[in-house]
């Protein structure tokens, strides 16, 4: 007990005596709750106005592919750029960027909302290099245990954002349809930029730990290539990133998987309604909270190497533990609670991860290394949602499902083979 109240207050004095580290989450919270708001309320309002599930199936392209197509410009210039002065100028243009929404009434205009998430996915890919290479700046990088608690905090975020977003989303779409749900979504963005102007640790990277100060002038094709190149190197000359990717990549096409064959499991597989998806949906975000709180009052003394690789695994075998049930007993409670308890996990493996990519680059990377973290999730997930729609009606969709589980459990062991051998990854910074 003693111990664990040692822990907890621990946790809070890191909140209580890092300030920017409370603005730098709580812009987050209110931008990620935004994303959650746009993604539900467009995906309810678009489908509404046209009763198309191919112009569902577009709105989701139109915010992924971009992302696909500017990581690979993306990093460049999150390491040149002042970190905070991007975040700041991208929050505004995200809030600009969704005035077209407002004019948006009936089917013949739905063309407007594909151009808007295509802008806004392209903003987006600068906004997250640039927030995820600031996270360590307002903490003491050095110290293990704060950066562990950090990231937990932060992939709090994602969890209550999942719970209010989809939920305000809803709400606003059932009322003022898309331009309801524009304007409430760029309140967020500024209510966001607003925190971020508190901020007072400076963003900017440092013309002597740039890889290449005198290359100031931007623009030029052949020296975005050898700046990219660099990063990439980077990111693959280093085992415990090069591990990393990988995971990313195994992981990320059984998120494109769950992703597209989620919904025909709850219908088809479980026969239920959407209101059942939309519980079972919400209720991985309560065990992340619950998952998110443990690892940011403990996480200090546990190792990031098996936080991602056994949290991992675990991860897995809950995963097809919720899609293989269903052979026995054809109920949703068990898949409410399954989807409770991986949230625990998944708040450990986001935590471990992204503790191991800040410790093992140097600030002046990050910016790409981020970057190319993205890219490599938006290709491996365009992979699983198209394999996963070509095979879901050949193959089944419990089987298909599996493979996410599998993928999970395979690449967990791989982080605990590899990276423990490297005597718990300790961190190399390697130069670009």
């Amino acid at each position: 007990m003693t111990s664990a109240r040692r822990d907890l207050g621990g946790l809070w004095r890191l909140l209580r005596h890092r300030r920017d580290l409370r603005l730098l989450l709580g812009a987050g919270l209110v931008s990620m709750t935004g994303d959650w708001l746009l993604g539900v309320g467009l995906s309810f309002s678009v489908y509404a106005l046209t009763g198309s599930t191919l112009a569902s199936a577009v709105t989701l392209l139109a915010a992924l592919v971009p992302q696909t197509l500017g990581g690979l410009v993306a990093g460049v210039f999150v390491d040149r750029w002042d970190r905070k002065r991007t975040m700041i100028v991208a929050n505004l243009l995200l809030a600009v960027g969704l005035v077209p929404l407002v004019l948006v009434r009936d089917a013949d205009q739905i063309w407007v909302v594909y151009l808007v998430l295509v802008f806004e996915s392209v903003v987006e890919v600068f906004f997250a290099p640039a927030e995820q290479a600031m996270l360590p700046r307002v903490v003491d990088e050095q110290q293990t245990g704060e950066l562990v608690t950090a990231n937990a905090l932060n992939s709090q975020n994602q969890n209550l954002a999942r719970l209010l977003g989809p939920a305000l989303g809803g709400v606003a779409a059932a009322v003022g349809g898309i331009p309801a749900v524009a304007v409430l979504d760029a309140a967020t963005f500024l209510v966001a930029t607003v925190l971020l102007l508190r901020i007072r640790t400076p963003g900017r990277v440092h013309a002597d730990r740039l890889d290449h100060p005198e290359r100031v002038v931007t623009g030029r094709l052949a020296q975005l290539r050898q700046e990219w190149v660099e990063g990439l190197h980077a990111s693959w000359a280093a085992t415990p990133l090069r591990v990393l990717l990988v995971f990313c990549l195994i992981t990320s096409v059984g998120e494109g998987i769950m992703g597209t064959l989620f919904a025909p499991y709850v219908r088809s597989v479980l026969h239920s309604g959407a209101q059942t998806l939309g519980v079972v949906t919400s209720a991985q975000a309560v065990g992340g909270i619950v998952g998110g709180l443990v690892v940011a009052t403990f996480g200090a003394r546990w190792s990031p190497v098996r936080m991602l690789g056994a949290g991992a695994v675990v991860f897995g075998l809950v995963d097809l533990a919720i899609f293989l049930y269903p052979l026995v007993l054809v109920q949703a409670w068990p898949a409410v609670l399954g989807m409770v308890v991986v949230g625990l996990p998944g708040a450990v493996v986001v935590a471990g991860m992204m503790t191991l990519f800040q410790q093992h680059s140097t600030d002046a990377q990050r910016g790409r290394v981020f970057a190319l973290v993205m890219l490599a999730r938006s290709l491996a997930t365009v992979v699983g949602t198209t394999a996963a729609g070509f095979l879901g009606d050949a193959v089944g969709i419990v089987p298909v499902l599996a493979v996410q589980g599998v993928g999970y459990v395979v690449a967990g062991l791989l982080v605990l083979v590899v990276l423990t051998r490297t005597r718990e990854a300790a961190p190399s910074r390697v130069a670009a």
